[in-house]
């Protein structure tokens, strides 16, 4: 099959689903529409962790973030351009769009091009972007209004899809997978005397709620035995500003997921998401995790179990010093994260999913 990707966020963990994709699906041939989002890394370097034997890469080069009814109206009419040249080569079998501002135009475009095997993947539902109801209120109108556009809505989370659903959209769910490698042993928790390091990776914006992050800390900082890390780097960094906090800045996959290896706990503060990889990466990592009670996050933890919810700042404290006193129940809780890893999230099962809809749409 050739499978057309249309992506404006090129960047962090939609880069990483296509990715993935693109990975597990080496009998077929995709076709990746990019915008670029420099700030966060350059495509030429994401470009270099795909497969080179089935990928081609395209810049849509009118493609940008903020909403901008002029560049916006640029932007339709070049994937327009671009989408029509690729049908009249027969270099369409289903195109596949990711996250929100792509699925609007995309589907628009697919619309205007008679191309009726479109899938879209919001990848974090956007009408939960803001804390204002009218941003979030235009937000559901644009996806209602995206929707009847046509195309198939599918959601990287159980209570993702939930909350298109409840918008009157009809949505179906295919969770979020990553490769989870055979069971080795299990990582040696750090001891006393060393710091108790808890960590996320992410990009500072708004929606990862960096205020929180930073009022957690905060309460530890006068506890040498506590650091916490943030991977990654964003227009809220100036948030995160408890002495306690190391921000690394954009790493290497390798170097970040070596950091996530030497942490004894990971931790989301965030507002929504669709389904983190970067949790899931954890998860296979064998670590604990603490996730704020959000659309996306609720679907990873089995409380107890891999780790625990929480709705505050208050709850999630009070935790940290329960997983600091209680050193063993990290590593029963990191033994079961993989297994949960490995028969709810595998990416395996994600990409045969997708294919057979690709292939139904």
């Amino acid at each position: 099959m050739k499978i057309v990707h249309v992506v404006e966020p090129f960047a962090s963990g939609i880069a990483a689903f296509v990715q993935s994709i693109v990975q597990n699906l080496r009998d077929d041939f995709h076709i990746i529409i990019h915008g670029e989002r420099e700030y966060v890394m350059q495509s030429a370097e994401i470009k270099k962790y795909f497969p080179e034997e089935n990928v081609q890469f395209i810049r849509w080069q009118s493609a940008q973030r903020s909403i901008s009814p002029v560049k916006d109206m640029a932007a339709l009419v070049e994937l327009c351009r671009l989408l029509k040249k690729l049908k009249e080569h027969k270099m369409i079998d289903a195109v596949h769009l990711h996250s929100s501002k792509s699925g609007f135009l995309g589907r628009l475009a697919c619309r205007l091009m008679n191309i009726s095997n479109v899938i879209y993947t919001p990848n974090g539902a956007p009408f939960l972007v803001s804390n204002l109801k009218a941003i979030n209120l235009f937000y559901k109108l644009f996806e209602k209004l995206g929707s009847a556009f046509g195309g198939k809505v599918v959601c990287c989370s159980h209570s993702e899809m939930e909350a298109y659903r409840k918008l009157g959209i009809k949505a179906v769910n295919i969770n979020n997978g990553i490769e989870v490698k055979a069971p080795g042993p299990s990582p040696v928790i750090p001891a006393r005397s060393k710091k108790f390091r808890i960590l996320t990776c992410a990009r500072i914006v708004h929606q990862k709620n960096p205020a929180l992050f930073n009022s957690i800390a905060s309460y530890f900082k006068d506890f040498d035995q506590f650091e916490f890390v943030w991977v990654g780097d964003g227009e809220e960094r100036r948030r995160l500003t408890s002495p306690n906090i190391i921000v690394t800045g954009w790493l290497a996959p390798p170097e970040a997921l070596e950091l996530i290896t030497s942490s004894n706990l990971y931790l989301s503060t965030s507002q929504y998401e669709g389904l983190s990889f970067s949790v899931l990466e954890a998860l296979a990592l064998k670590k604990t995790v603490l996730l704020k009670d959000c659309i996306g996050n609720r679907d990873i933890v089995k409380r107890g179990l891999n780790g625990d919810l929480f709705k505050n700042e208050q709850e999630a404290v009070i935790k940290i010093f329960q997983y600091y006193n209680n050193p063993d129940m990290l590593h029963v809780m990191g033994e079961y994260s993989m297994w949960l890893c490995n028969e709810e999230f595998n990416v395996n099962a994600t990409c045969s999913l997708y294919r057979s809809l690709y292939q139904r749409v």
